[in-house]
């Protein structure tokens, strides 16, 4: 168990019902969340804000064992967990560490290289995410003309980036390589707990980590087209979501 203390972040609270925590990544949760207000119908969605995000506390560089610790006392006593991008590495590792404290488990597009190694596109592609979270806008032009697309951003020869998207990344800067976490996999499985595993059909690296990591858990599967690793937006999410979990709610 990680010695990290949990701090208290700023949290969004809407509706009443069934609890569901949801997770943002590199993003700010305004952004990756906005149009998830319907979810609301019925349920308590709590939306928290990761360190150095919102009103929540920075304490040095990104890390997803600080995001997990932070995550357990907001899924008490039991709550569905959903986890994108970034985020979806300390909601893994919160749902591995404490099981009974998640109804379900929904991970969108979360970056777990360390289960595809040596897949030369997987390879690559955590080669310039590790640039990017390093040097954030000032990496390579080529990285950036790379990596921003496969985050659903405009590139460098698109203009320039809107102004709270580039405060974002400017946050996430320095943040530790998602190629670190080890979240236990097998845990989750055995709990035994309904698990989803969702991507854009974007980038086939994604897409291969995305098959490893549900082949692990024994997750279901979900493609959602349309708005690359911008998920959250596109067509039918709410609707998969919501389904999914009044699913896990029934068993």
């Amino acid at each position: 168990m990680s010695a990290v203390r949990a701090v208290a972040l700023d949290v969004r609270v809407l509706g009443s019902g069934p609890k569901a925590v949801l997770v943002h990544g590199g993003s700010g949760p305004e952004l990756t969340w906005e149009r998830q207000e319907p979810l609301a119908n019925g349920r308590c969605i709590v939306i928290p804000s990761r360190r150095g995000f919102g009103s929540s506390p920075s304490t040095g560089r990104h890390d997803f064992e600080n995001d997990a610790a932070d995550l357990l006392p907001l899924l008490e006593p039991s709550a569905h967990l959903v986890g994108f991008s970034y985020g979806g590495l300390g909601a893994l590792i919160a749902a591995a560490r404490r099981p009974e404290f998640v109804t379900s488990l929904i991970v969108i597009e979360a970056p777990l290289f360390s289960i595809a190694r040596g897949d030369p596109e997987v390879d690559h592609f955590e080669a310039i995410s590790d640039e990017f979270l390093a040097d954030g806008l000032d990496a390579r032009p080529e990285v950036l003309e790379e990596f921003l697309p496969a985050a659903a951003l405009p590139g460098p020869s698109a203009g320039p980036l809107p102004p709270d998207v580039e405060a974002d990344l400017r946050r996430a800067r320095g943040g530790r390589p998602a190629g670190e976490a080890m979240p236990d996999l097998e845990a989750i499985r055995r709990a035994g707990m309904p698990v989803l595993v969702i991507s854009g059909d974007h980038l086939p690296a994604i897409e291969r980590v995305c098959d490893r990591l549900a082949d692990k858990m024994g997750a279901e599967r979900a493609v959602l087209p349309g708005h690359g690793h911008a998920i959250p937006r596109a067509a039918g999410f709410n609707e998969r979501v919501a389904a999914f979990w009044s699913a896990a709610e029934a068993r």
